[in-house]
């Protein structure tokens, strides 16, 4: 049985509602879900904090629809930016098992793209998107393991964020080809939340083929959340160089005594 994931759910400081969502998360077969802390850049005062602990959600974790094992919640962070500038590492992101952002210029995109340190680059999905994707940023998203999300909860709140969550969708697609593509829900309530199978024929319509709409809700979840660790554990990175090789003879005469090259010479 393959195991589900949902990236997004919207975090609350209405406790009871949270954990209605994630019980009903469990319910749907989620095995995995993640509270999304968002923080705008855009406005100066906003901070970094640490994210509450999970633990006190709950005293006993709800079992998972069709598994024996407790649902896992984790803690995500998303960042909203419009200028490079306003994207700063920062230690807090290691409390954070998933960092994403949504970027709001072209530029900010293929810096998030090629460049930032991030998990999961956010899809618009409530208004037109204020530019084109391009090859060389996607592609070298999914080279560095980076992920596109696509929220599905405002496609099913208003018709006309429905046309953009599905425009905007085929367009990423028609670059990244279904590659690196996850489907959250961004849910507020529990009605919001739709089973996973429900979320792997909605992908139909966001451009995905059958195949990539089930990883998008499953093993494209989980390679993300490995993605973190990784971001939240390495140290250092290697950069190794293919040494040119001198050929034989050169190599065997720089290596011959003074004398003897001195000698070859007056002859």
């Amino acid at each position: 049985m393959a195991l589900f994931a949902d990236l997004n759910i919207t975090n609350s400081t209405n406790t009871k509602k949270l954990q209605n969502i994630i019980e009903t998360a469990a319910h749907l077969g989620y095995s995995t879900v993640a509270i999304n802390h968002l923080v705008d850049l855009q406005q100066k005062k906003q901070e970094i904090g640490k994210p509450k602990d999970v633990a006190e959600l709950f005293t006993q974790f709800p079992i998972v629809q069709g598994r024996s094992k407790p649902i896992k919640v984790l803690n995500r962070l998303t960042l909203v930016a419009s200028d490079a500038s306003q994207f700063r590492p920062s230690a807090d992101f290691k409390n954070y098992d998933i960092v994403a952002i949504l970027a709001k210029t072209e530029k900010l995109f293929h810096a998030a793209c090629m460049s930032f340190d991030v998990d999961i680059v956010c899809i618009t999905v409530t208004e037109k998107q204020s530019f084109h994707f391009k090859r060389p940023p996607v592609n070298g998203a999914i080279d560095r393991g980076v992920y596109f999300e696509i929220n599905y909860t405002p496609a099913i709140k208003d018709s006309t964020m429905r046309r953009y969550t599905i425009s905007n969708s085929l367009s990423l697609m028609e670059i990244c080809k279904g590659k690196n593509v996850i489907i959250s829900s961004g849910a507020e309530k529990p009605l919001e939340l739709r089973g996973p199978y429900d979320i792997a024929n909605l992908g139909l319509l966001f451009g995905l083929s059958e195949g990539d709409a089930k990883a998008a809700v499953s093993t494209n979840c989980r390679a993300a959340l490995l993605h973190g660790e990784t971001r939240k554990t390495a140290l250092g990175i290697i950069h190794t160089m293919k040494k040119v090789q001198q050929p034989e003879e050169e190599q065997a005469e720089e290596e011959a005594p003074a004398s003897k090259r001195a000698k070859k010479t007056n002859v």
